[in-house]
């Protein structure tokens, strides 16, 4: 509902002075929590949000025309979806969460330019089809998320998590449970920076095998973006930064800044042996899968301009 100035009702309620606390996002950095304020709307299960995207980023820096990176506005959605049910819904903290799908949608006309300043982002966060288990807790829910600077919604996105409890994550993942990210091997031959739009060379998700296929092999396994926090599987950001890169690629480096993307996570992906990333580009379109052990874990398609 928006009031006679064109601003959503509750959002005058909102504060960019201060982050939320990390751990309620899942973040080790204070640094990298981009929401500062989240506010229950007048509709049910609706939450009005400000979040705070920097000037710059050390993985993401400004596109060339001073453009906040679009996995920032993913990491938005990201943290949304560890909030909101950790904050509104009763999970419990000890659960995991995990992303069972996303998607995200902007316009370039309309997005918000990065200036000298923090970016504030108003959010419309909608929950829905919420899951819960025999004693009432939540297992599960999907989010969309529209976002604004001023009245005009820039971008939506949103996706779907589950959430496990500890003892029903050792049973899903057993031993693998204590994986940590291996040391990267450095005889790893690396795509050039420029052509798949990295700005430092921890960042680059990727690397060329002997026969010219390409593997997720992170190139820091102590990312401070990627690997904030210990995970003993590749997280899903992982994943859709190696296909961006990939994509890139793949159009020869034309296509390096996604105007829209979806990804599905079908099943863990492990950290070894070392999954493929297979991208085919078609006119403004790449389309994903990851590889592994003979199976597809994930997969999706990224859209650019």
């Amino acid at each position: 509902m928006e009031n006679s100035t064109g601003v959503l009702t509750g959002e005058s309620r909102l504060s960019w002075s201060r982050t939320v606390p990390r751990e309620l996002v899942h973040r080790t950095s204070a640094a990298e929590v981009l929401l500062t304020d989240v506010c229950p709307s007048l509709e049910r299960n609706v939450f009005d949000v400000a979040a705070s995207w920097p000037r710059s980023h050390p993985t993401f820096p400004r596109d060339g025309e001073s453009l906040h990176s679009p996995l920032i506005l993913v990491e938005t959605v990201r943290q949304l979806g560890i909030y909101l049910p950790l904050s509104h819904y009763g999970v419990p903290t000890r659960f995991r969460m995990l992303i069972t799908d996303l998607h995200f949608r902007l316009d370039p006309d309309l997005e918000p330019r990065a200036t000298a300043n923090s970016t504030d982002v108003s959010c419309r966060a909608a929950v829905s089809g919420i899951r819960t288990g025999a004693d009432g807790t939540v297992t599960g829910l999907r989010m969309e998320v529209s976002m604004r600077v001023g009245a005009q919604v820039f971008a939506r996105a949103g996706g779907g998590a589950r959430f496990v409890s500890p003892a029903r994550y050792a049973a899903l993942r057993g031993a693998r449970a204590a994986v940590r990210p291996p040391v990267p091997a450095g005889d790893r031959v690396r795509p050039d920076l420029a052509r798949i739009g990295a700005g430092h060379a921890r960042d680059v998700m990727i690397a060329v095998d002997d026969d010219g296929a390409l593997s997720l092999r992170p190139a820091d396994p102590r990312h401070p973006f990627f690997f904030d926090h210990p995970s003993d599987h590749v997280p899903g950001m992982v994943l859709l930064e190696a296909a961006r890169q990939a994509g890139a690629l793949a159009s020869d480096g034309r296509r390096l800044r996604p105007t829209a993307g979806r990804l599905k996570a079908v099943s863990f992906a492990e950290f070894a042996p070392a999954a493929r990333v297979l991208c085919v580009a078609h006119h403004r379109t790449c389309g994903f899968r990851v590889l592994q052990g003979g199976r597809y874990v994930a997969f999706g398609a990224l859209e650019y301009r």
